[in-house]
């Protein structure tokens, strides 16, 4: 039993030893009160075949319910001496003599369980000051065990929030264009998913927890077929967002063989790093082969795009709004993108900056060379119908390009 237990569980029950030797009872163990159950997490005992770990007792049966309720007190040295004990049917099976308890509290203030100790036989020493130890102990051991109940109250938070949304078969997806900006026509659009406003998280976010939790491949790919519906309804390209991790799950593969894949363009996110380039490039290369082209996602905001790029060789650089807005007038960001454009073109890869938020901007992306935008300016994500509606165009060479 003990070789399985986790390392949080062994410190548990380094202080259970403690409380068990120090007070010369026979069982020792942490309880968890879920309301009506009270369940022996971790057990350190001299007769287990009494009191085993995983155990579990009804709450308002069990002597640390009635301590808790004030019914019983937290040290009964004998407890033949207490007819409220004596009715519980802890006091016969096993046979409880002796018995001391106190509650274990969060740092929130909410009731964990309880750190426990007996006897089966009585002890008329047992007193306050064994108390006192056990509710040291007690305090320790809520340090331990908390770490992992918010872990675990984070992972019921977020699956209750997605998991409704899985059921549903996955995000709402919107599309929002991406224009040529030599020609102020409408080339493709980029599939955005979409959560509840009311979670107030962005879609980076949401998808991050949602790997965290291991959900993550199953909504990214909802959010892939469902961005793929949208291909029989727009012309162009649809450029697609998926995980390192995503792409190397035989579901994705499966979904691409179903693609027109000369007007797909999948961007790589950044949700997990990438761990194994050759295994990625071996995975994407038949797609690509037969049309799929690779777009690196957010390129500008940090070193691990600049490590894609070299490695994957993409046929797409997406400059992130973070050096794309405001490019017009800041020649820092202009000498920037300049830089990146080059350094695209000369790789055979095409720009599109995302971001572009004004006639400025997208005037002076154009004299920079960057082949196409995405922004407020152009159109916000929406139903593909909105895709049908004119975009504005940007104004012709208004600005010299810079470092090309």
């Amino acid at each position: 039993m003990r070789s399985k237990r986790s390392a949080t569980d062994q410190q548990i029950a380094d202080l259970l030893v403690t409380a068990k030797e120090s007070l010369d009872l026979s069982v020792a163990f942490l309880s968890r009160m879920d309301g009506t159950t009270q369940h022996l997490e971790v057990v350190e005992t001299s007769v287990p075949v009494l009191v085993q770990e995983g155990a579990k007792v009804r709450q308002d049966t069990s002597f640390c319910q009635a301590i808790l309720d004030g019914r019983l007190p937290a040290v009964m040295p004998d407890v033949k001496r207490f007819p409220a004990a004596m009715a519980l049917p802890s006091a016969r099976i096993p046979r409880i003599r002796s018995y001391v308890s106190t509650p274990v509290h969060l740092s929130d203030g909410s009731l964990y369980g309880t750190f426990c100790a007996f006897g089966l036989r009585s002890d008329k020493e047992l007193g306050k000051r064994d108390l006192a130890l056990v509710k040291v102990l007690a305090s320790a051991a809520a340090v331990i065990v908390e770490p992992e109940v918010r872990a675990q109250q984070r992972r019921a938070e977020i699956e209750g929030r997605l998991d409704p949304v899985v059921a549903a078969g996955g995000p709402v997806v919107l599309l929002q264009p991406i224009v040529d900006l030599a020609t102020g026509t409408r080339v493709g659009a980029e599939a955005l998913s979409r959560f509840p406003a009311d979670w107030a998280r962005t879609p980076d976010v949401v998808f991050a927890e949602a790997h965290s939790v291991g959900l993550g491949d199953a909504l990214e790919l909802q959010a892939l077929a469902r961005a793929a519906e949208h291909l029989d309804r727009v012309g162009g390209y649809v450029a697609m967002n998926a995980s390192p991790a995503t792409v190397l799950t035989p579901e994705c593969a499966e979904l691409l063989h179903l693609m027109p894949l000369d007007r797909v363009v999948l961007e790589l996110t950044e949700h997990d790093a990438v761990e194994d380039y050759d295994r990625l490039s071996a995975a994407l290369a038949p797609f690509r082969a037969a049309g799929l082209r690779l777009a690196i996602d957010d390129v500008g905001a940090g070193f691990s795009s600049l490590r894609h790029i070299v490695v994957t060789a993409p046929d797409v650089l997406k400059l992130d709004r973070s050096i794309a807005a405001g490019v017009a007038t800041d020649r820092v960001l202009a000498t920037l993108v300049g830089s990146l454009t080059t350094f695209a073109h000369g790789s055979g890869a095409r720009v599109v900056a995302e971001g572009v938020e004004t006639a400025e901007d997208a005037t002076a992306l154009r004299a920079l060379g960057v082949d196409s935008g995405q922004g407020w300016y152009f159109g916000r994500p929406g139903p593909p119908e909105a895709l049908a509606l004119p975009v504005p165009r940007p104004a012709v060479d208004a600005l010299p390009a810079v470092n090309r």
